[in-house]
C-alpha cells in the first residue's frame, strides 16, 4: 500500500495525462469533431475520407521522401564524424563540443538561424557559391526541387546527440580485438567491417529505432522554414495532421492521422526488428 501511494503522482499524471487522451483520441478516430460541438460517431468515415484525400497521400509521399534521405544520411555522417572524434588527437574534447553544440540550440532558434543562411540573395551559403564561380545558385527554400535537399542537409547539422551515443559505443569496444585484426594483418576498412560495425551493431539499432521516429514525425523546422512549401513539396505528415486540428478544427480527422501514423511507426519499429536478429550482435551471444 505504502508503494502506491508513493507512486500515486506519477499514475494520477498517467492516467490524467496519457491514457486517456489516448483512449480519447481514439474515439474521436471514428468521430466527427469540431472542438465547438458534442463529437459525432460517424464509423469509419474519417478513415474513408483520408484514402481519398490527395493531400493526405502528398503529405505521405513527402515524409516517406524525407525519410528515406535524411535517416541514412544523419546515420552514416554520424557513424563517420563518431568514429574520428574516438581518435586520440589533441583538442578532441573541442571537437566534441563544437559537434554536440548544434544539438543544444532550440528548434526555432536552428530554424531562424538556416532560413537566413538558405535565403536566395542575401544567404551565406549562395554567397559562398557565387564566390567560388557559381553564377546561378539554388533558390533552397524557394525551389521545388531543392526545398526537400536543404531540410535534408539541415538535420545533419544537429546529429550531436546521435554521434555521442555512436562514441558510447565505439568506446566500448575491445581494443584486444583491433590488436589481434593488426596481426592478421587487416586493413583499417575490414577492421571497420568486421570488428567495429559487428560490436557497435545495437547501437546502431537503436539510432535506427530513434530515427524513423524522429523523422516520421518531422514538424517545428519545416513548419517555421517553408510551412509545407513551395508548392506542398515539404508538407509534411505532422504539418497536415496540426492544421486538420488546430486551424481546420478537424479534431477527428486529425485523430484518425495520428493513429495511422502510430501504425506506420510501428510496423516500420517492428520490420527494423525483425531485420535486426540478422545483423544486430549482442556481446555474449
Amino acid at each position: 500500500m505504502r508503494g502506491l501511494v508513493f507512486l500515486s503522482p506519477w499514475l494520477i499524471g498517467f492516467f490524467a495525462f496519457t491514457l486517456v487522451p489516448i483512449a480519447l483520441s481514439l474515439y474521436y478516430s471514428f468521430c466527427d469533431y469540431s472542438l465547438l460541438q458534442p463529437p459525432l460517431f460517424k464509423g469509419l468515415n474519417n478513415y474513408r475520407l483520408l484514402a481519398q484525400d490527395p493531400v493526405f497521400w502528398k503529405v505521405v509521399l513527402n515524409t516517406a521522401i524525407y525519410a528515406l534521405m535524411a535517416l541514412p544520411l544523419g546515420m552514416i555522417v554520424a557513424l563517420g564524424v563518431a568514429m574520428l572524434l574516438n581518435l586520440k588527437i589533441r583538442g578532441l574534447s573541442i571537437y566534441r563540443t563544437i559537434i554536440f553544440l548544434p544539438s543544444l540550440v532550440p528548434a526555432v532558434a536552428s530554424a531562424m538561424l538556416w532560413l537566413w543562411l538558405f535565403n536566395t540573395k542575401l544567404g551565406l551559403i549562395n554567397t559562398a557559391l557565387r564566390g567560388v564561380g557559381v553564377a546561378n545558385p539554388p533558390g533552397w527554400l524557394t525551389d521545388v526541387h531543392w526545398a526537400m535537399p536543404a531540410l535534408v542537409l539541415m538535420s545533419v547539422w544537429g546529429i550531436g546527440n546521435t554521434v555521442i551515443i555512436y562514441l558510447a559505443g565505439l568506446q566500448d569496444v575491445p581494443r584486444e580485438l583491433y590488436e589481434a585484426a593488426n596481426i592478421d594483418g587487416a586493413t583499417t576498412l575490414r577492421k571497420i567491417w568486421h570488428v567495429t560495425l559487428p560490436l557497435i551493431s545495437p547501437v546502431i539499432f537503436f539510432n535506427l529505432i530513434m530515427g524513423i521516429i524522429g523523422t516520421l514525425q518531422v514538424f517545428a523546422v519545416p513548419y517555421i522554414m517553408t510551412s509545407g512549401g513551395p508548392a506542398r513539396s515539404t508538407y509534411f505528415y505532422t504539418m497536415y495532421l496540426y492544421d486538420n486540428a488546430f486551424n481546420y478544427l478537424k479534431m477527428g480527422y486529425a485523430s484518425a492521422m495520428a493513429w495511422i501514423q502510430l501504425l506506420i511507426v510501428l510496423a516500420l519499429t517492428a520490420l527494423a526488428a525483425w531485420s535486426g536478429k540478422r545483423w544486430v550482435h549482442y556481446q555474449g551471444n
